[in-house]
């Protein structure tokens, strides 16, 4: 064959993946042993080890989201399909929907709701402020919902949202609390059952530190009771909970093939973190995110949240002014093989985004990162 021809092999080399240090947004670092469990030998989906292996990962999920309720499974998409999956099935055409926007993935949330015909109504704060209690209530008294959807760690800001009060104001009226925690399971406290959670999702690639592709979730009480009582069919079919179920429950009925290497990562990962205890885990997150914190303020950088409702998980930086964000990030990238975010939507170009996510909240990269980062800015 002609080495010159596009059908040559040499026009399609070996994967080499060049070595990066991932203190963006997400993914983040992946653990070994996860990677390990990946390369472990297929299964099928309805093989007896695979069915151990779907009910163990359930247990883990219920510890890691502090619930016990019973549909609790990964939805085999990444964080966007559980965030289609939250909003596909319970909103039927016309359904009221409130959404609480202060950054990128309110405005998602929004997009996807008014897809299945909700009558979306939106509450906005600027990017990295956060809502209180009776600013929902006052939403709800002037126009009632059946679902109020918020983000607990708005991954475009680095906010983080308290949860707590929001169900109190939200049962009251008679709806259901959904709450995006993409970037905060596993690294921050969620606790669905304390906190009168509905429903709640995630994605793997964030402080679980798993490669991105499932999409942990789950559906209490209420939430399921308005799965069951629907009038219409879900209509996402791939996303439909009253099918899945079926087989991640007790009659194990075919409805697709299940990601089994995602999955086997999944549960490995999530043993990772029942190992470290999750106390443990939510400490080294803060640890870290405030070691990063003190050494940026250090180098006269400017934090784009106010401490109280700063994410440990993921830190947004001031560009300075004069410097071109980009190339710093590209520099960081080329230079140290690390690499950090710009901004979205309303903060392109004025932050960076820096995650210290799961296995790459390690104390011995954050000092790679800010004395990397100061040798960037030098020659700026």
């Amino acid at each position: 064959m002609d080495r010159n021809s596009p059908d040559s092999p040499e026009w399609f080399p070996e994967l080499q993946n060049p070595p990066r240090l991932l203190l963006g947004p997400g993914p983040s670092m992946v653990h070994p042993r996860v990677l390990r469990a990946m390369a472990s030998p297929l299964v099928g989906h309805l093989d007896p080890y695979f069915l151990q292996i779907m009910e163990m990962t359930k247990k883990l999920l219920r510890y890691v989201f502090g619930t016990q309720n019973d549909l609790t499974v990964p939805v085999s998409g990444t964080g966007s399909a559980a965030m289609e999956a939250a909003l596909a099935n319970v909103i039927e055409p016309g359904d009221a929907v409130l959404i609480c926007i202060n950054g990128y993935f309110g405005l998602r949330l929004a997009d996807m709701a008014s897809r299945y015909g909700a009558q979306v109504r939106t509450i906005e704060k600027e990017w990295g402020e956060v809502f209180e209690p009776d600013e929902i209530q006052a939403a709800l008294k002037t126009n009632p919902a059946k679902v109020v959807a918020i983000v607990h760690a708005e991954t475009s800001t680095g906010a983080r949202q308290p949860l707590a009060g929001l169900a109190g104001v939200v049962h009251a009226a008679d709806a259901l609390l959904l709450v995006d925690a993409v970037t905060s399971l596993g690294g921050l406290p969620v606790e669905v059952d304390q906190n009168g959670i509905d429903i709640c999702y995630s994605g793997t690639q964030k402080c679980l530190s798993c490669p991105p592709g499932l999409g942990p979730i789950t559906f209490g009480p209420r939430a399921v009771e308005v799965l069951v009582g629907r009038k219409t069919q879900v209509a996402n079919w791939y996303l439909d909970m009253t099918m899945i179920q079926k087989y991640w429950g007790t009659e194990r009925t075919y409805h697709h093939t299940a990601p089994i290497s995602a999955n086997f990562a999944l549960y490995e990962g999530l043993r990772i973190v029942a190992e470290e205890g999750l106390p443990a885990r939510y400490a080294r997150h803060e640890r870290n995110a405030r070691r990063l914190w003190d050494g940026l303020q250090e180098m006269g950088l400017e934090l784009h949240v106010p401490e109280a409702h700063r994410l440990p998980s993921l830190t947004t930086v001031c560009i300075p002014e004069g410097v071109d964000g980009d190339v710093v990030r590209r520099r960081l990238l080329d230079e140290y093989r690390i690499e950090i975010a710009g901004g979205l939507g309303a903060l392109k170009g004025k932050v960076w985004r820096i995650g210290l996510m799961g296995y790459s909240s390690q104390p011995e990269n954050v000092v790679l990162l800010l004395a990397a980062l100061k040798e960037c800015l030098a020659g700026a």
